[in-house]
């Protein structure tokens, strides 16, 4: 199981290049398995209806970026934590990523978020993984599958 960060998601609606435009797209497509907290989509919904977040002329209305939404509520695996492990990392916000994947068993927050490398999250079993990394270890399990 895994956890997307919600910088991920936004880097993927902004470019179509690169790997969290692959993570999204896995994520769309429901071919990887990924956990979703209530505190988790209120953080993607809030982050990608931020005035100017998708740039200056963005190419998604607010409907469709719902639409997005939808579609992932549709492909996710709710997460309910029971459990707040807060203040854990230096930025307090971040958190709710640690709590989702706690409550989830997921094995891996895949994230751009320098504040994840803290030394603590690998003691919760959990591996922090850039988009490429993530991208190229699931391109990898395929080929050898």
């Amino acid at each position: 199981m895994n956890v997307v960060d919600a910088n991920v998601i936004l880097s993927g609606l902004r470019s179509r290049n690169g790997a969290s435009h692959a993570v999204l797209t896995e994520m769309l497509r429901g071919t990887i398995p990924f956990a979703v907290s209530p505190a988790v989509m209120v953080e993607y919904e809030d982050l990608l209806k931020r005035p100017g977040i998708l740039g200056p002329e963005p190419w998604l209305r607010p409907e469709q970026i719902d639409a997005v939404l939808d579609a992932l509520c549709d492909r996710l695996t709710p997460s309910c934590p029971f459990f707040r492990y807060r203040p854990f990392l230096s930025d307090p916000k971040d958190d709710l990523y640690i709590e989702c994947a706690m409550a989830a068993a997921a094995t891996v927050i895949v994230t751009h978020d320098r504040h994840f490398q803290d030394p603590a999250v690998p003691a919760f079993g959990i591996e922090v993984l850039s988009p490429r990394e993530f991208i190229v270890r699931l391109t990898s399990s395929r080929r050898s599958s």
